[in-house]
């Protein structure tokens, strides 16, 4: 049984054309995510999974395998549960490979510290789970949204506000990983289940591209980090 990397990179972006080959730091946004599963000590196989020739040439260039997705599963409103769902019957039809376990990290989400997946994959293991996400701490965010045309406090009571650190400690899903079995996406069609366990990062792990203007924060963390020193050191061992 194996545990395998999918990464869906389809072609079509509304909020920044490209985005998944938009140069960051030095090299296209996807090879972050595919370098980072590639050193990961506990996944066997990296795959990318695109309906775009270009990207699928840069997942390739950067050592992921590449499986074609169907246009029937490349619109943007196609969850990334069914392009998983397609992964795996090409992994273990054609790949030969009986999965029992899913990474699936988002290309969007390169602030992934040296570790952070193989140490997110031994919490799965270790608690039994059967699906995890990675979250980070909401220390001192306080939502408010409109309802029907009236402004209420979502995560806090504006009336009796307290002090902060007697609230109770939310996280924020980062979407950088997760991690979840094929039995979980077959019952649920989603890859949370039953038993979920969380892998904690930290703070500034939480922004991802979405937008051209958020490229120069990641480019910053990835630098400040030493993300992109990690990265260099790794490719030339």
């Amino acid at each position: 049984m194996y545990t395998v990397a999918i990464i869906p990179a389809r072609g079509g972006s509304k909020g920044l054309k490209k985005k998944n080959i938009y140069p960051v730091a030095g090299k296209p946004l996807i090879a972050w995510t595919i370098q980072q599963a590639l050193a990961s000590a506990s996944i066997d196989k990296v795959f990318v999974s695109t309906d775009n020739t270009i990207i699928s040439g840069v997942s390739k260039e950067y050592g992921a395998e590449v499986i074609e997705r169907p246009l029937k599963l490349s619109g943007d409103k196609v969850s990334s549960e069914s392009a998983i769902l397609h992964a795996i019957g090409v992994i273990e039809l054609e790949y030969e490979m009986p999965v029992s376990t899913i990474v699936f990290l988002q290309a969007t989400s390169p602030l992934r510290k040296s570790g952070d997946i193989d140490a997110a994959i031994d919490v799965f293991r270790r608690e039994g789970a059967d699906s995890l996400i990675s979250v980070t701490k909401a220390d001192d965010l306080t939502l408010w949204e409109s309802r029907e045309g009236k402004w209420m406090s979502v995560n806090f009571d504006y009336r009796n506000r307290g002090m902060r650190q007697d609230r109770p400690t939310q996280f924020i899903e980062n979407g950088s990983i997760y991690i979840f079995s094929p039995e979980t996406l077959f019952s649920f069609d989603n890859r949370i289940g039953e038993k979920l366990s969380v892998y904690e990062m930290e703070f500034w792990q939480t922004w991802e591209i979405d937008t051209l203007e958020e490229i120069d924060l990641i480019e910053y963390y990835l630098y400040k980090k030493n993300l992109a020193v990690q990265d260099a050191n790794q490719q030339n061992l």
